[in-house]
């Protein structure tokens, strides 16, 4: 399966866009975001867990990168509630469930080999830092080689200037929305933009993204 695959092209899919497929897990459903591969595969997905579904356990051969939308997410290391943000490298392994219920945006298979810090980040109670212009503030979540991941807050009324995407850039809207030249992100919306893009983003009401940066050089 080959679904929004060339990185060279900019992708946005809004929440009202989304199409939920069932899983090979009971209970477990997915919007597929982009994707290289069938089963296994590289790919960005928000999954959703019905109450009491699980996956089998398996082994993350090209690692996994988790942030917990809504609920609790769950494996046999222990509860991540909504904000948590996970990195597990590859060759890790565990068995994912869910008590209550959760919706995950999770990223298979595409770690750099050597790429192994295990990262484990409750976003609710970490110290965000000051960000580039007034407005903004910034929590660090990860970086290895050219990627950065971050958080990133808006207050109301926030403009960032214009700027170019060096090995390009994926957001995605946690809260609020988010906006640039080219339109308007409300919560739950997935922007990809390739290697050298550029806009000019601002929110007039405020947003919470996830934002990664530097990652697509290798993939185009």
């Amino acid at each position: 399966m080959y679904l929004n695959a060339d990185f060279t092209k900019r992708v946005v899919i809004h929440p009202d866009e989304y199409q939920w497929q069932k899983s090979p897990a009971k209970g477990v459903e997915r919007m597929m975001l982009d994707r290289i591969g069938h089963e296994v595969a590289r790919a960005t997905t928000i999954v959703r867990f019905a109450p009491d579904s699980y996956f089998d356990a398996h082994t993350h051969d090209g690692g996994e990168e988790i942030l917990v939308l809504e609920g609790v997410f769950s494996d046999e290391t222990g509860d991540y509630p909504a904000g948590s943000y996970l990195r597990n490298p590859i060759g890790t392994r565990h068995q994912p469930f869910t008590k209550q219920g959760c919706t995950i945006l999770v990223k298979l298979h595409q770690f750099d080999a050597d790429d192994t810090q295990q990262i484990k980040i409750d976003t609710k109670t970490a110290a965000f830092r000051p960000g580039l212009v007034p407005g903004l503030s910034v929590l660090p979540l990860h970086e290895f080689g050219t990627e950065h991941v971050a958080l990133v807050r808006w207050q109301p009324g926030t403009v960032f200037s214009a700027h170019r995407h060096w090995g390009g850039e994926e957001i995605f809207v946690i809260e609020g929305t988010f906006a640039d030249e080219h339109g308007s992100y409300p919560q739950g919306s997935w922007l990809r933009s390739p290697h050298l893009s550029s806009h000019t983003p601002f929110t007039d009401e405020g947003c919470l993204i996830y934002v990664k940066t530097g990652h697509l050089v290798s993939a185009a």
